[in-house]
């Protein structure tokens, strides 16, 4: 999946959530979730983004730049 990082900080944002949060709910370093924001990281693992996208409480649609067909 390609994970859409701006997407990814809105939605954190938008719930008030912290990045160190989002760490914590994921488990995933604060480090790669900050460089997946900034859209340093172009390719993840699809169960890297569900697990974003559940912590989140979004559908991983909303976080990817999938194409929709």
């Amino acid at each position: 999946m390609t994970p859409d990082g701006p997407a990814i900080r809105r939605v954190r944002r938008a719930q008030n959530m912290s990045l160190r949060t989002l760490q914590q709910l994921t488990g995933f370093d604060r480090g790669y979730l900050s460089r997946m924001e900034r859209g340093q990281i172009r390719r993840s693992a699809d169960h890297r983004v569900r697990t974003i996208a559940d912590a989140l409480q979004v559908k991983p649609a909303a976080i990817t730049q999938e194409e929709k067909t």
